[in-house]
């Protein structure tokens, strides 16, 4: 992979989040309750999808998703290998979490060109994954790894880096997280509470994202 192409993968990530800094981390059982979901969530503002691999349903959500819906950036997460990031490309998925980094994750990201968001939790994560190319970074799990005062540390040192916190972040800290120069997005599933999911309250996801959007408009 070329430096211009790296630097392309870490451009298209900026976008996703400039443009969503808010990213619903998503498990459904059934592949159909991702279309009223998704809809939820464009309704109350945002429009990118993390729909992770912890349920035997997401493959067919995240294809269902990418052909019938407008308008909306379809991801996958908690991909842990080679064969998922082939099996959640070949379903349509537009970029790809993970919930850490290895040197073979790494290298099948580069390979397939992908917009790749690698979880770290260490400085030395950090570095395996700058010195593969890298400058996004899912950082997870964020509040048991070291939280708001672990990220700003990491500030002085990696100055170029930006991460998306993940785990933990809810109402009572996102704003805190966000405020932060060298976060870019956070990740959480407080948008998107299992039991609206399970018992369809739609219009419960649209509020809470509504609601969750408005202080980042100001």
């Amino acid at each position: 992979m070329t430096t211009q192409t790296t630097s392309t993968i870490s451009q298209q990530i900026d976008s996703l989040c400039a443009r969503n800094p808010i990213i619903p981390v998503i498990v459904v059982e059934q592949a159909e309750q991702i279309l009223p979901l998704a809809r939820a969530l464009q309704a109350g503002g945002i429009t990118i999808l993390e729909i992770t691999l912890r349920s035997d349903a997401a493959l067919d959500a995240i294809a269902l998703a990418k052909n019938e819906l407008e308008g909306i950036t379809v991801g996958a997460g908690t991909v842990v290998n080679e064969k998922q990031m082939d099996q959640v490309l070949a379903a349509g998925a537009e970029f790809i979490v993970t919930p850490g980094l290895s040197v073979d994750l790494l290298k099948s990201a580069k390979s397939r060109n992908v917009p790749f968001l690698p979880g770290v939790a260490t400085v030395s994560e950090i570095i395996m994954g700058l010195d593969a190319g890298f400058d996004r970074f899912k950082f997870f799990p964020a509040e048991a790894a070291g939280g708001l005062p672990f990220i700003k540390s990491l500030h002085g040192p990696f100055s170029q880096v930006r991460f998306c916190p993940t785990g933990g972040i809810g109402l009572h800290n996102y704003l805190d997280y966000l405020k932060q120069p060298n976060i870019m997005a956070v990740g959480g599933s407080w948008v998107v509470p299992n039991d609206a999911v399970k018992q369809g309250d739609w219009e419960r996801i649209t509020e809470i994202t509504r609601s969750s959007l408005v202080p980042l408009q100001k």
